[in-house]
């Protein structure tokens, strides 16, 4: 009994397919043996992507940490700069305050004094963007003044500002505050 009677049928069955006995040969030994080899390798370059993804996922995670973080010390100082700048005016107030009170010329050094913090604390926040709205005799523009009164002047035109009650400012390109004016009716007198 040489061969197995299911071994025959298995012959049997692929002889009736291609009408010849199968050839076993050693190309599909080698050939199995290439895809084997090309399958590892494209395993292992899979492993490598997959590799240099996760570290490329890791990096972007620690930058937009790190950068949230320089987000949050920026705001955090952002006045730092703006404080530097006001700090000699403060300096120039505590002067004026201890300027001899005994002396005669008193209110004329706090005076003095006053004058030169206004002008250090404008020149400071002039540095930062910070612009007077000039209001006087200019004509009244609702979008940077706001009307406080209206009185009759035989000396400014009509709708005209006479008066300031306090300075409109600008920051950057941006109405920070609208001054507080009075508004000229013209000459009311007029026949």
């Amino acid at each position: 009994m040489g061969k197995d009677k299911s071994a025959e049928n298995i012959e049997d069955v692929e002889q009736d397919k291609t009408g010849e006995k199968p050839k076993e040969s050693a190309d599909s030994g080698t050939e199995a043996e290439d895809l084997n080899a090309a399958l590892e390798k494209a395993r292992e370059e899979a492993r490598e992507a997959q590799d240099k993804l996760l570290r490329l996922a890791a990096d972007f995670e620690n930058q937009k940490k790190r950068l949230q973080r320089e987000k949050e010390t920026a705001l955090k100082y952002a006045e730092e700069n703006l404080i530097k700048e006001i700090l000699p005016s403060i300096d120039n107030l505590e002067r004026a305050m201890d300027q001899d009170q005994d002396g005669q010329d008193f209110g004329k050094q706090l005076l003095e004094g006053v004058e030169l913090t206004r002008k250090g604390l404008m020149d400071s926040l002039e540095k930062v963007g910070l612009k007077p709205l000039e209001s006087v005799g200019e004509p009244f523009d609702p979008n940077f003044h706001e009307a406080l009164a209206m009185e009759a002047s035989k000396e400014v035109p009509e709708q005209r500002v006479m008066q300031e009650f306090e300075k409109g400012y600008m920051f950057k390109d941006r109405l920070l505050r609208a001054a507080k004016v009075v508004v000229s009716k013209g000459d009311t007198e007029k026949s």
